[in-house]
């Protein structure tokens, strides 16, 4: 299954109820799990980005879904970036040979 890091911004919305933002991510990880998406990992962060997660997801559309989804709601930007296992990286050199 494909695995990916995606980094999240709050919007001002999100900023206002920052209070909820547990509570909203679960709900949201409830729903991405009806899309076979499933955060691995989530850690809220200092810096540029206010989370960061690692995702599992079938395939890229189910995972462009359930972002468009979540951010829909008003409360996170993300950016999404595929990642590669130490294996599915070989395989990626191995072409090359």
């Amino acid at each position: 299954m494909p695995s990916y890091v995606t980094l999240l911004n709050w919007t001002e919305q999100g900023v206002r109820n920052f209070k909820d933002t547990v509570d909203r991510f679960e709900a949201a990880q409830r729903r991405l799990e009806a899309l076979g998406v499933r955060f691995t990992e989530i850690r809220w962060t200092l810096g540029t980005y206010d989370l960061v997660g690692l995702v599992d997801a079938p395939d890229d559309e189910a995972l462009a879904a359930g972002l468009l989804a979540v951010a829909g709601e008003g409360n996170i930007r993300s950016t999404t970036l595929r990642a590669f296992s130490r294996d599915e990286m070989r395989g990626v050199i191995s072409k090359l040979s």
